[in-house]
């Protein structure tokens, strides 16, 4: 058999990690070329693709005017460069893996959409969590009729404090207006598996949220503008930048070439400088830090998605005619166990788990490795649009949340057919 190749245009930290899921399996699949203008991580993801013949190139225009080096492409930038190489991408003869979210906008969004179906290209975004055990099994269960026909559901996504201070009012992220809104950026999972569980179009769609801590407002008396300037309150606070020299140290692979293992004084002076070492209430951040999104649903499920910084952990409950289905961290910390099957008549819970391969199923849940897994079946599929997170079936939990958004900002409920139709 014939390996698939890849080119990863961007090689930071999600290049890497579909990098080492490839590499794991060498005789079905090979890394043949590389695009990022940080010649450090070039040298990284060389590494792991244990392929000394890899080209490498400075940035995608580079990639993608060399012409088509692989069968696939998968483009692991920053969210406001999706649109673009993507596009080239499909131009040149690339399929194409793309890192969520598709695009800063929905129009851009409906844009890539028609490019794909006017050039027949297969694009499949990356929302892993479809490929993960956990949400494999329920969605299996739901399928069956375990609990009936689906009446509710309610989703929480609990962000937790230092990555949100990390992401979302320190990091790449924590500026809407440069990349996209908090909603999209860190939910667009969360509203694709709603979407993926229900199976039918959303409705309607109303929104609240605000950001209400991380601000000059809350900012503590004699705080400086950099936590490795003294702050009087270090040891109380969730946020305290310098934790990346002890217990978030992990974090660090994400945003500093140093990486975990430099020496403290590399990552000290580091903190001196990087938006990483600033006081979570220093006042530039525009992500919100918490948000509420009401959905009604065409076969007239209602669903809620909570949104919070002051949480750690998703949690999910579907409610049927027939019994509750609840799972996740709320479950798990309760119960021990990964899934919770009540049944309405006889009031029986039964139990699921879903044991995790050691090393093996580690990033979001197993979904890194799943859906890199899943790429030789997905690109036998016939239908490009029946592919699991295909770039058809992926717009709508991006017109939900783009929707959301702009619900937030205007307090209005919105038809989702009107925004769609807006949106062409």
């Amino acid at each position: 058999m014939v390996p698939l190749t890849f080119a990863i245009i961007g090689c930071g930290s999600r290049g890497r990690t579909y990098a080492q899921a490839i590499s794991r399996t060498p005789d079905r699949y090979q890394i043949v070329a590389v695009a990022d203008p940080n010649p450090d991580r070039v040298a990284r993801l060389q590494a792991i693709a244990g392929n000394e013949s890899v080209r490498v190139f400075a940035n995608d225009r580079e990639l993608l005017t060399a012409g088509k080096l692989a069968d696939i492409v998968i483009i692991t930038t920053q969210d406001a460069d999706h649109v673009q190489p993507c596009a080239a991408a499909m131009a040149v003869g690339y399929d194409v893996i793309l890192e969520k979210p598709i695009a800063p906008t929905f129009r851009e969004v409906r844009w890539l959409e028609t490019e794909a179906e006017r050039l027949g290209r297969r694009v499949l975004v990356c929302h892993i969590l479809r490929y993960t055990p956990f949400y494999t099994q329920i969605k299996a269960l739901l399928d069956s009729g375990a609990i009936g026909r689906i009446a509710t559901v309610t989703a929480t996504e609990g962000v937790g404090p230092f990555h949100q201070a990390h992401s979302y009012v320190r990091g790449h992220w924590s500026v809407v207006e440069n990349c996209t809104p908090m909603i999209i950026a860190k939910c667009s999972h969360d509203l694709d598996i709603l979407s993926w569980l229900i199976e039918a179009p959303c409705e309607r769609v109303s929104s609240f949220g605000s950001l209400a801590h991380f601000t000059a407002r809350q900012r503590p008396v004699g705080a400086p503008d950099r936590c490795i300037e003294g702050c009087p309150v270090a040891a109380t606070c969730d946020y305290d930048a310098q934790r990346y020299l002890t217990d978030q140290r992990h974090w660090l692979q994400w945003v500093f070439d140093g990486g975990v293992d430099a020496p403290d004084d590399a990552i000290k002076d580091w903190l001196r400088t990087s938006p990483w070492g600033r006081c979570v209430y220093h006042g530039e951040n525009t992500a919100v830090d918490r948000q509420v999104v009401a959905m009604e649903f065409t076969n007239d499920v209602t669903a809620t998605l909570t949104m919070t910084a002051f949480d750690t952990g998703r949690s999910l409950e579907v409610r049927g005619t027939d019994g509750v289905l609840r799972a996740g961290s709320t479950v798990r910390d309760f119960t021990g166990h990964d899934i919770a099957l009540t049944d309405h008549r006889t009031g029986r819970t039964i139990y699921h788990d879903v044991p995790l391969k050691e090393g093996e199923y580690a990033g979001h849940g197993g979904g890194d490795e799943g859906l890199i897994e899943a790429v030789e079946a997905e690109w036998r599929n016939p239908n490009p649009a029946q592919m699991r997170s295909s770039l058809q079936r992926s717009v709508e939990s991006h017109a939900m949340g783009f929707a959301a958004e702009d619900a937030r900002l205007s307090g209005a409920v919105i038809s989702m057919e009107t925004y769609r139709r807006q949106h062409q």
